[in-house]
C-alpha cells in the first residue's frame, strides 16, 4: 500500500522534471505540441507537496498516444488509459513509491487550460498556495496510510481553488 508523503518544496523537483521532459520529447517527437511541469512540485509558494512530478503533455492526436505505450513502459511508466477523465491518457511511474504522473491531452481539450490556470493562479496568489500546502500537510498526518481519503478531501479544496482560478483568469 502506498503512503501519503508530503515534503518541503525543493528546486530539485524542477531539475527532475527537465530530465523527464527530455525523455518524453524523444518518445512523442512529432506528435508533441507542448509539455509543462504542473502540480504542486512546480509551485514554490505551495511550500509542501507529494514528491511526485506531474507533467502535462499536449499532443496533436490523443488516439495516437496508445501507439507509444511500449516506449513508455520502457521508461518505467504504466499506461492507465483515460483513468476517469475522458479524452486523457494517463501514465504513472513507480508502483508503491510514485515518482511521476503524466497527463496527456489533445490540443484544445478543456483540461489543458484548467491545469495551467490552476498553476498560474497559485503562483500569483501565494496565500492560497500556502493554504493548499498547509492542507496537504494536515491531511498527510491524518491519513498517512489512506491515499484515497487524503485525495478525496484534498479534491474538495482543489475544486474551490479551480473556481477561484477561473474567476481570476
Amino acid at each position: 500500500m502506498r503512503k501519503t508523503e508530503i515534503l518541503p518544496w525543493t528546486e530539485e523537483w524542477g531539475k527532475v522534471y527537465l530530465i523527464e521532459e527530455s525523455k518524453l520529447k524523444e518518445i512523442f517527437k512529432d506528435e508533441l505540441i507542448e509539455i509543462y511541469h504542473i502540480g504542486s512540485t512546480s509551485i514554490p509558494s505551495v511550500c509542501y507537496a507529494k514528491p511526485i512530478i506531474d507533467i502535462l503533455v499536449v499532443v496533436k492526436d490523443i488516439e495516437k498516444v496508445d501507439l507509444f505505450n511500449e516506449e513508455m513502459l520502457g521508461l518505467g511508466y504504466e499506461p492507465r488509459k483515460e483513468h476517469g477523465i475522458t479524452g486523457r491518457r494517463y501514465f504513472t511511474k513507480g508502483k508503491h513509491k510514485r515518482s511521476h504522473h503524466i497527463h496527456i491531452f489533445q490540443l484544445g481539450d478543456k483540461h489543458i487550460d484548467a491545469h495551467l490556470s490552476f498553476k498560474d493562479f497559485l503562483i500569483n496568489n501565494p496565500e492560497d498556495a500556502k493554504n493548499y500546502g498547509d492542507l496537504k500537510k494536515i491531511l498527510a498526518k491524518q491519513f498517512p496510510d489512506d491515499t484515497h481519503k487524503y485525495q478525496e478531501i484534498k479534491e474538495n479544496f482543489v475544486d474551490e481553488l479551480i473556481k477561484k482560478a477561473v474567476d481570476w483568469k
